[in-house]
């Protein structure tokens, strides 16, 4: 069945889950567009739309006005989308198809799981750990998640937890009263998936911890830590983000960042990671130019995409990361693409856009009344970096082509610029 076929046809099941989430999200009584149908585009699109959620489309678990205008712009007066548009989060504690249902719910038009890149989906380009056995940290369907990554073979925080409680000694409660017999049969952990950040933070830093320090046998340990250590494989740099709260809250960042001094610390070495996945990551825009370059084939637009508009309300991870990506670009156009050194493997097919565009949106972690980010702070210096450790500061790179304030005027801006009607 094509993935761009009626509501209907994709069975009663997803049908009864899409209506429920609509009705919970108040728009029940609304008809629903639907962002893909089979039929001609008014003309081929040769630019494509990146869009963040949080803080872009909605805050929390509601929708924010600004973005169901913008999508009735998006879509034609016959339900089709007009251009390509692709859903890039840095969410991770999520289903890749509950959240296309969730945006279906939220937007009142019908998003394909395909439309749709979480912080670690780029991760189903590292098979040469697909097979082998990882310790997954994270919340919520974590295992569904990584299974559906191409792990096969994964162990949970908790699974280990209890294979080893002993292990797992600050909250008192939960203490053993007595000690268990020690245990020998259980297979040697051969790397570290960081999906997002997990419930309980000291739990999920120690046992960590321990894994990396014992070579993946926590039960045993190690007199002398290896290193280099255990492959580590990490999705979601941001530090903060935006909810329903006024101010920002923590981010899967801010978990690495502990997990980083505190490796640190105690081995007076950095912790390496294999892949780092999520906006700013180069492997992350890739990622979404080819789903942009596949939803455009299928939709038998034969242009090719040249320019992609990269819309977020976070100048570190949305701005950063389509200014970095736009570099990248630029260099392959001139010199061939350049290596991405530990950022992932490199891209199986070359790039055919030209330019990744970044506007930053004020509905967000961005404030133009108070713009933490480009202000210089008390005394002159320079404002604080709150970028991942393995990204280089560059301040230009977190200024935006363009500003506005809302998801709505984006879109407006980019059909000015390329001379399209708005509908």
């Amino acid at each position: 069945m094509a993935a761009w076929g009626c509501v209907a046809a994709l069975g009663a099941a997803r049908g009864l889950c899409w209506r429920a989430a609509r009705a919970a999200a108040g728009l029940q009584g609304r008809p629903a567009r639907r962002c893909y149908a089979v039929g001609p585009a008014q003309s081929p699109p040769t630019f494509g739309f990146l869009l963040d959620i949080d803080g872009v489309l909605v805050r929390g678990h509601r929708v924010i006005p600004a973005a169901l205008k913008a999508f009735r712009r998006l879509v034609n007066s016959q339900g089709q989308l007009r251009v390509p548009v692709v859903f890039v989060t840095n969410a991770g504690n999520i289903l890749q198809h509950s959240k296309a249902q969730e945006l279906s719910a939220l937007l009142g038009c019908e998003v394909d799981a395909d439309q749709v890149i979480l912080s670690h989906s780029p991760m189903k380009l590292f098979s040469e750990y697909h097979e082998k056995r990882m310790l997954v940290s994270g919340q919520g369907p974590v295992v569904e998640n990584a299974q559906g990554l191409g792990f096969r073979n994964v162990v949970t925080v908790d699974e280990l937890r209890m294979a080893f409680p002993l292990l797992d000694m600050v909250d008192l409660e939960r203490r053993l009263k007595t000690t268990p017999l020690p245990r020998n049969d259980f297979p040697r952990i051969e790397g570290v998936l960081l999906l997002g950040e997990p419930v309980r933070w000291e739990t999920s830093l120690q046992l960590i911890m321990d894994v990396l320090l014992s070579n993946g046998s926590p039960g045993a340990g190690l007199a002398t830590p290896p290193y280099p250590h255990l492959p580590v494989l990490a999705s979601n740099m941001d530090l903060l983000w935006m909810a329903e709260a006024k101010m920002p809250r923590f981010g899967h960042g801010t978990f690495l960042l502990c997990l980083e001094t505190i490796y640190q610390k105690v081995t007076g070495k950095e912790l390496r990671y294999e892949g780092l996945m999520g906006k700013p990551s180069i492997l992350t825009y890739q990622y979404a130019e080819d789903l942009i370059r596949r939803q455009a084939e299928r939709r038998g637009w034969a242009a090719p995409i040249r320019k992609l508009y990269a819309v977020g309300d976070n100048p570190m991870s949305d701005v950063y990361g389509a200014n970095l990506f736009h570099q990248y670009l630029q260099k392959a156009t001139h010199d061939g693409a350049p290596e991405l050194g530990a950022g992932g493997p490199r891209q199986q097919q070359p790039s055919a856009s030209q330019s990744c565009i970044s506007i930053l949106v004020c509905t967000g972690v961005y404030n133009p009344r108070n713009p933490q980010s480009t202000e210089p702070v008390l005394g002159g210096g320079e404002p604080p970096f709150h970028g991942h450790r393995d990204l280089c500061f560059s301040p230009g790179l977190m200024e935006a082509s363009h500003v506005v304030n809302d998801v709505n005027e984006a879109v407006q801006l980019v059909f000015r610029k390329e001379g399209w009607a708005l509908e």
